[in-house]
Parts: structure tokens; sequence; C-alpha cells
């Protein structure tokens, strides 16, 4: 269940409602109808996002509802598995980062298949808990989308073989399903040489690091002198009870002649690697005369292949967000599907560089409180150094 609230009023003054989850651990989900037909010819998702709370396993973001072909289900069952055009947003848990951009296309048969734009721009900082992000995705009449993240910005054609799993255009032949490895085959590529034997001079039992023998006790080394010696200023504790507790042993410190001289107790030569070393003897490698190359299943005919002169995409009934997180605090503000990008910098510009202008005047006069603090800290201890000395001098 999603919660509208007021997006921090008293630092904004904009009066501006957001789409909140206020908790972790949840299932979120809220829907809009947003028609919009033909997105391929031109599309323009705009959102804000924050993070609270930071953003360490979740995601934020949006799914344009597909419409039509009988997929005109009810909002208010909005779910996982409701049939998308567009999912679109950062998302984010351990070391896998990224901002989503992801279109659902019907296939040869009209069943749905999800094709993810492959290296799209990370998401932002996840340590970031104060500034509003502003997320863009344009889908551009002559085939191309650009994504577009507080990070970077990334611009591919729909139709890449190379930049879509799986590509948009479906491949004619596939691997056979079927096909199976033959027992006898031999794909090891290298074998060891039978007819090789090791060498009579070939010692395995010589170690890896041998004593330096060239190496010379540093000058001044305290041969009697442990490392480690009692505190002389201990003292054994008042409540300290011999027959209950045991004699009492002052604690450990190091021995300070030691941290004077080059060290301390006996020395050691220092180890080298040793340059008779060999290690275990094995066979060296030669050509596998079998060797039959990698194997792969024979290719077949793709029973899912359809030439594909453009990517349509799904006609857009609503805007939804549907998300499981981990994180608490994330809110959304400010979503704006539309035809053109002039629309969107207008929105940016009314909306989202109002919003930063604000959270940098914030942060200045955050900026400014700390620094006059760090001033009272210091004037406060140089007056109580100056009171103590005078103490001292009476």
């Amino acid at each position: 269940k999603m919660q509208v609230d007021l997006i921090d009023q008293d630092v904004y003054g904009l009066n501006e409602h957001g789409f909140n989850m206020p908790h972790k651990a949840r299932h979120y989900g809220v829907a809009a109808e947003s028609v919009l037909e033909n997105p391929s010819d031109g599309l323009v998702v705009q959102f804000e996002v924050r993070s609270r709370e930071g953003m360490d396993c979740g995601g934020a973001y949006l799914k344009l509802i597909a419409g039509g072909q009988g997929r005109e289900g009810k909002l208010e069952e909005f779910s996982n598995e409701t049939p998308y055009s567009i999912m679109f947003g950062p998302d984010r848990c351990g070391t896998s980062a990224k901002t989503h951009f992801i279109i659902q296309l019907p296939d040869k048969d009209g069943e749905l298949v999800e094709h993810h734009m492959l290296a799209p721009p990370p998401p932002h900082d996840k340590a970031n808990k104060t500034d509003t992000q502003l997320y863009r995705a344009v889908v551009w009449g002559d085939g191309k989308v650009t994504v577009t993240s507080p990070q970077a910005e990334r611009t591919v054609e729909l139709m890449s073989e190379k930049l879509w799993a799986p590509p948009v255009q479906p491949p004619e032949e596939i691997p056979d399903p079927e096909d199976v490895k033959p027992e006898d085959w031999v794909d090891a590529a290298k074998i060891p040489d039978e007819t090789a034997t090791k060498p009579d001079d070939w010692d395995e039992n010589a170690p890896a690091m041998i004593p330096d023998e060239d190496a010379v006790k540093p000058e001044g080394w305290l041969d009697d002198e442990k490392t480690e010696i009692p505190d002389p200023d201990a003292a054994k504790p008042d409540e300290w009870d011999d027959d209950e507790d045991g004699e009492w042993e002052a604690p450990v410190v190091p021995n300070p002649k030691c941290q004077e001289a080059p060290g301390c107790g006996e020395w050691v030569r220092p180890m080298k690697p040793n340059a008779e070393y060999k290690g275990k003897w094995s066979a060296p490698l030669i050509d596998n005369p079998a060797y039959k190359g990698e194997w792969k299943a024979k290719d077949i005919p793709n029973p899912k292949y359809v030439k594909v002169e453009k990517a349509e995409l799904l006609p857009i009934r609503a805007t939804g967000i549907e998300i499981w997180t981990m994180d608490s605090g994330v809110v959304f503000d400010n979503i704006l599907i539309a035809r053109d990008v002039k629309t969107a910098d207008a929105a940016r510009e009314e909306l989202y560089e109002k919003k930063r202008a604000a959270e940098r005047k914030r942060d200045q006069a955050e900026d400014e409180k700390e620094a006059d603090q760090a001033a009272a800290d210091f004037d406060k201890a140089v007056e109580e150094d100056e009171k103590k000395d005078a103490k001292e001098e009476l």
C-alpha cells in the first residue's frame, strides 16, 4: 500500500505531494490511467525519486502498463504479472546496480518477451539520502532509446542485436535443445605427454624459501631483551584476592628499549626465494591427436522466428509503481509521460530545478551552521585552556 505525503514542505516551500514507501520489506503498488498510443513514434518518461534512508537493496522504477489486445484488466488488480510496455528506473542490491530499461514485446505466438537494455547507466549514489534525483528515458521516432540517470546517459538502437537481451529481432536459427554431445566426443585440446620423464636433477623436495645466508644481524640488536615486558606502571587492584583470583600478573606492554633498537630477542635470518625450487614435476602438455574441437549443438530453424522491421512498443494505458523493496523512505514525485522532449525540459525547469535550488540552499545553511558550531567549540576550548593556565599560575 502506497501512502501520499507532503515532501519536506519546510525545506522546499512548494506544497508538493509524493508517493512514499515508508517501510522495509514491503510490496508496494499503485497505478493511474495515462493512455498513449504508438509510443514508438515518440515518448518521454521522466520522474523524480529520493531515497530518504539510502538505496541499498531495492528498486525505484515505473511500469508503463500495456493496453490493447485484451489487456484491459482492472487497475485495482495491478501486480507483477500485469503486462507492461516499458519498465524504467533505478535498481540496486549488493553488487548489482543499474538503471533498468526493459520492454515487453509479443513474439510470433503472441507471448510477451522481456528485452533488457544491456549496460544501462548506473543509478544514483546509494548513500545519497538528501538530494532529489531525476531520471529520464526517451523513445525517439527513429528507433533509438536514450536513458539518462544522475550518473550517465546512454543511447542505443532498439533493433541492435548486441545491445538487448534477447534481441528484438529473433535469430533465424537456434541451437537444437534436444541435441546432445556424443559420449566419445573429445573436447580436451591438450593432454599430458606420456613419453616425458622427470629430469634426474629435478628435486621435488627443495623448499620454496630458504634462509638468506648473506644477511647480517643489524648492529645494536638486543638479543637479551624481550619484545614485551610487564607494565611497570601497573598496580594490583585493591579488590584483587590472590586466594580467589590467583596470583596477580601485570599486563604486558611493548618493550620501550626495542622501539629504539633494530630489534629484540633471538635474531633469525630472513628467508628468501630458493633459486633451486622447482616444485612437483608434471608431464608437459601436448596437442591431443583425438581432439575434435568444442562441441556445439547443431542449429535448427527457430520456431519463434519472424522478420521484425521495426520495434513496435505496446500501447500504454496506465502508469504504475510496483516494487518489492528492502529500503524505506523511497519517494516518487512529478511523474511525467509525454510525447516530446520540450515538454519534459519545461517540467524539469519548473519543478526539479526549483527543488534542487531549495536543496542547495538547505545544504548551504547546514554547512554554515556546522562551521559556526566548529568555531564556537574552538573558542570554548581556548577559553577553557586559558582558565586552566591562570589557575596553575595561581
